[in-house]
């Protein structure tokens, strides 16, 4: 099935000015009655130490069986650009976008997962 126009309709974000934002939108889903998986990365999350203010790097990796609704991935992308200059801990950080996603999707399952690069001897997953 293609893409519907009114697919489009709760869509705010793709195709504007990409600014960092807290807002996750979403699409239908043509296919609610199929169990699949989704599964999004990036290797470009950037957060703050809330303690030293230094720059923490990590992948992202989240996946989801949708329901009724599928995350559109600008939206994502903005979302993750506005933890860039906050100070917030890595397990605090994860769950927060676990939170986030969980009320935007209300999918069947959702596992988040934040890869943290090595600062001062620990890596942190």
């Amino acid at each position: 099935m293609p893409t519907r126009k009114t697919d489009l309709d709760r869509l705010t974000l793709l195709g504007r000015k990409a600014v960092p934002v807290k807002k996750l939108e979403t699409f239908p889903n043509h296919h609610p009655g199929r169990r699949y998986t989704v599964t999004l990365r990036t290797s470009e999350f950037t957060c703050l130490c809330p303690a030293t203010g230094q720059p923490d790097f990590a992948t992202i990796t989240i996946a989801y069986v949708p329901d009724r609704l599928i995350l559109e991935s600008k939206s994502l992308k903005l979302y993750l650009w506005s933890f860039r200059n906050e100070g917030v801990f890595h397990e605090h950080a994860v769950n927060s976008i676990c939170d986030d996603l969980v009320k935007a999707l209300d999918a069947h399952w959702i596992e988040v997962t934040g890869a943290f690069a090595v600062r001062g001897g620990i890596d942190i997953t």
